[in-house]
């Protein structure tokens, strides 16, 4: 573990609340960016920066959006253009997605910054802007950050992440999980498609980002439903099938942590999902997958859980 050698930068207008004092400091080992308007960013503003540029830079290769609001995914997907993947993100939670940080893989053109200027985003974090885009944002409300490090070497600049409290200091690894061939099995009589494969892929991926216990319900590379922040799992599976709604039919149903009993199995049933993938290893795995089997859903075990609180 490392010794941390901080260096401060300047004082913040506030913390999380207008009555706690904050500042920002350097570890040493950070991110290259700057606010193209040169506005300041707030606390809550660079967490929530931070989390968007998580989520887009595990699809840094393709057109990705994150939409964040209080430092939770609220809308994710990939799309053929970058407008295209920030209208289906959007479309998971609009109520969430107003006044909410999003986050881009891919630079920003006038088009989309004129969209997300009428939308009331308070913060947009991408790889570049073009000239259009840079000169929308110079007068808005809206704060433009411009990521430099590549988002490729930016999955690699966390390397551990620090929490200090009453009882220690307490200092992990940074949870840079990937699935493992040798780990990710198909468990059930029903094998799924190669599409649905890669939309099980992509919920697992964003699941891993939301707060535990969490599901993450998707279709076509977009979140239609992200069920987060529940102390048990059962509640994380009825929310994430209750918000979803029709949406759930057909579509892929991502769990952050085991799942403990067949009433999951039977809740996704009820929303028709078809492919369910988990970390597996509860001790009723048998019996969850047996009922998989019995209401024709697919189930991918991953060996890997992604709990985060």
């Amino acid at each position: 573990m490392s010794n941390f050698d901080l260096e401060k930068i300047c004082d913040l207008k506030h913390g999380e609340n207008p009555h706690q004092r904050a500042s920002l400091y350097n570890s040493g080992s950070m991110v290259d960016y700057e606010v193209l308007n040169g506005k300041e960013l707030s606390f809550n503003n660079i967490l929530n920066i931070t989390e968007a540029a998580n989520v887009v830079s595990e699809f840094y290769d393709v057109n990705c959006v994150s939409i964040i609001r209080h430092t939770k995914p609220c809308g994710v997907a990939l799309g053929q253009t970058l407008y295209d993947a920030y209208t289906k993100a959007f479309d998971c939670d609009p109520v969430s997605s107003f006044y909410g940080v999003v986050g881009f893989s891919k630079p920003i053109n006038g088009e989309l910054a004129r969209h997300l200027d009428s939308m009331s985003v308070e913060v947009v974090v991408a790889p570049d802007y073009d000239r259009e885009a840079a000169e929308i944002f110079e007068n808005s409300h809206t704060i433009p950050v411009k990521i430099n490090t590549p988002l490729r070497e930016y999955r690699q600049m966390t390397v551990e992440e620090v929490i200090v409290t009453p009882f220690g200091i307490l200092i992990q690894d940074k949870n840079n999980s990937e699935l493992n061939k040798d780990n990710f099995k198909v468990v059930t009589k029903l094998k799924p498609t190669t599409e649905q494969i890669e939309d099980a892929i992509f919920a697992w991926k964003v699941a891993k980002h939301a707060k535990t216990n969490s599901v993450v319900i998707a279709k076509d590379f977009s979140t239609t439903a992200i069920s987060q922040g529940h102390t048990n799992t059962q509640s994380a599976f009825e929310g994430a099938l209750n918000y979803a709604c029709d949406t759930s039919k057909d579509a892929i149903l991502a769990s952050d942590a085991f799942i403990p009993s067949e009433d999951c199995i039977f809740a996704a049933v009820q929303g028709r999902i078809s492919l369910i993938i988990q970390p597996g290893g509860s001790v009723k795995d048998n019996k969850i997958i047996e009922a998989c089997d019995k209401y024709d859903i697919a189930m991918i075990t991953t060996g890997v859980r992604n709990y985060r609180h």
